[in-house]
């Protein structure tokens, strides 16, 4: 694979983490240690705090940016006729923003709708602050796997293992209000998790 740009965006992630770390150096060490520290969710509920602000914003860039390449690089893996270019990857990661801002707003519409929000508030907060964390690892990963000569299939296992990791610790997390509305939960996996990634694959391959 030919790395020019990927380092380049590299070097671009680097740079978010230093501007994450300008704007609010304890709010970074909270959400790359989210999955451990379940207080620090918790504060982030109690706070309030907009998801549209400068530091979530950058923080939800620097996400789908790995988490798009992570895909583009399984894509390219999986299937041959797939062009390998940043113009493919640019395809990627429009479909993956897309597909995080289209949920993120649908699940705060409903809660809106239905006035439920703050009963989903821990739920939706905890879902979002552990998708970061888990970014950060993917982060040492993938620079990891892409400059030595370790195999792709450890990153792929890697990124299925973090996001298991992070679905385990969300329910966990969240038991109370999942196992109280199981039969919704269920069709909410279905509606908003399952069914837009077939969605998602379809649309860039």
């Amino acid at each position: 694979m030919d790395s020019s740009w990927i380092t380049i965006i590299l070097v671009f992630l680097l740079a978010l983490i230093v501007v994450l770390k300008m704007l609010d150096s304890e709010k970074l060490k909270g959400y790359f240690l989210a999955l451990l520290n379940k207080g620090f969710v918790e504060t982030e509920v109690e706070e309030n705090v907009s998801f549209l602000n400068t530091f979530h914003v950058v923080l939800f860039i620097f996400s789908t940016t790995i988490i798009s390449l992570i895909t583009y690089t399984f894509i390219i893996e999986s299937v041959a006729e797939f062009d390998v270019d940043f113009l493919s990857f640019l395809l990627v990661f429009t479909t993956v923003t897309s597909y995080f801002l289209l949920k993120w707003t649908l699940e705060t519409a409903i809660s809106r709708l239905f006035l439920i929000k703050n009963s989903v508030k821990f739920y939706l907060v905890s879902k979002f602050s552990y998708l970061y964390c888990i970014s950060f690892l993917l982060f040492i990963v993938f620079i990891i796997i892409q400059y030595s000569s370790l195999n792709n299939n450890i990153l792929f296992y890697t990124a299925a293992f973090l996001f298991l990791l992070r679905f385990v610790f969300h329910v966990s997390n969240n038991k109370n209000l999942i196992f109280s509305k199981l039969f919704y939960f269920i069709l909410y996996i279905c509606a908003f998790e399952i069914a837009p990634l077939f969605i998602l694959f379809k649309l860039m391959l």
